[in-house]
């Protein structure tokens, strides 16, 4: 029997798994970012720095004290998180490592076409310059016969190719980053292991991703569950689902107004009490909140759009336009930027979704901005 429940509590199961309607869920220093990353699941990683990168931003948006040197920290010296893909380039706990061992083979044996023009002469090279220096970044590799770019994301030098397989492949690892720029360490060196993990099965896989979403999304399917995975993901996710339900480990949840699209939650999700938020975030794009741009809108009927590759003449919301959620709606999307030679935080456009427009409101939106500045320009001072 499917329970159904109002949008409004739908939408604090939501933000509460999400970790949104408390000020200060997992403390601070680099043991918060490991407790806000494993709750999360992962941490999406992007370049663009037109305000502070989305990774910093997601972890500043629940952890309030939050430096950039405890990532830092974390990633490097602690290795208590570690990069790898999920959605995208992410930031993941380290203690779930063996559940991505399966693509790392999968992609060790079928590379893709992106990485058919590595040359093994290559990959040799790189790897024998790692064993003998540690870690490296391209731009350390300073004899490489160059290349004309096939790609606007590829590069001159044949060895950042052979870099990314050994990284796709879990030989190499991201062992620290200097801004942006990644420097690759021979992943059994840097880890250091005592006893390398074991690769997880694909079903272990299946039935982590479950987990995963069931903590951080309360209300899951299998498309929230599988965001841009393949069909066959998705199939065995399905029936891991269908077999949970049967064993009344789940429960099917649907709103009132949209019986149609079914959920799966836990049903001591929806007895525990949710304490309603009262607090006013500026979201990152890539936000776990956010990313998934139809489940957003089903739940908060907000349509995000990321304008950053759109032409300006066809700019709703702006370049970089940032989601705000004030309690439990999106009241309106500010396109930001960041001026870092003169210190300041600008407003590029603002602009109001559905009625919520009001003094109040606005005046609480500001007082974010003012701490929301506060942390964009910590690390340029």
């Amino acid at each position: 029997m499917i329970q159904i429940i109002s949008r409004a509590q739908a939408k604090d199961l939501l933000i509460d798994a999400q970790r949104l309607n408390v000020a200060n869920p997992f403390g601070q220093g680099p043991q918060a970012v490991v407790k806000a990353i494993s709750h999360l699941g992962y941490v999406q990683i992007d370049t663009i720095n037109v305000i502070e990168r989305c990774h910093h931003h997601i972890l500043y948006t629940r952890i309030p004290k939050y430096k950039l040197a405890d990532l830092h920290q974390a990633q490097t010296t602690d290795k208590s998180v570690f990069e790898y893909w999920t959605h995208a380039l992410a930031y993941v706990p380290t203690a779930d490592y063996r559940f991505f061992m399966h693509d790392m083979k999968r992609r060790e044996n079928d590379p893709g076409t992106w990485f058919e023009s590595v040359d093994p002469k290559d990959m040799k090279k790189v790897f024998s310059t790692i064993k003998r220096e540690g870690a490296i970044s391209i731009r350390d590799i300073n004899d490489d016969v160059l290349v004309e770019k096939n790609h606007a994301w590829a590069s001159k030098k044949p060895s950042k190719r052979a870099l990314q397989l050994g990284f796709h492949t879990g030989k190499l690892t991201i062992s620290e980053r200097v801004g942006m720029l990644k420097k690759y360490e021979l992943a059994d060196r840097h880890f250091d292991w005592k006893e390398k993990p074991r690769a997880a099965a694909p079903e272990d896989v299946c039935n982590y991703m479950i987990d995963r979403a069931l903590r951080s999304q309360a209300l899951a399917n299998v498309e929230s569950i599988c965001h841009l995975e393949k069909a066959q993901r998705k199939t065995m996710v399905k029936k891991f689902l269908a077999e949970r339900l049967k064993n009344n480990e789940l429960i099917e949840v649907a709103l009132k107004d949209q019986k149609k699209n079914v959920f799966y939650a836990r049903s001591e999700v929806l007895e525990q009490k949710i304490k309603p938020s009262e607090l006013v975030h500026i979201l990152s794009p890539f936000d776990p909140l956010a990313i998934q741009r139809k489940r957003l809108e089903f739940f908060f009927n907000y349509n995000h759009r990321f304008e950053a590759y759109i032409p300006k003449n066809k700019r709703v919301f702006g370049y970089f336009a940032l989601p705000v959620l004030v309690d439990n709606e999106i009241k309106a999307v500010i396109d930001l930027k960041t001026d870092r030679e003169k210190q300041e935080l600008l407003i590029q456009q603002w602009t109001w979704v559905g009625k919520h427009k009001s003094v109040a409101t606005k005046q609480r939106i500001e007082d974010e901005l003012n701490r929301f500045e506060k942390f964009q320009l910590a690390s340029v001072k």
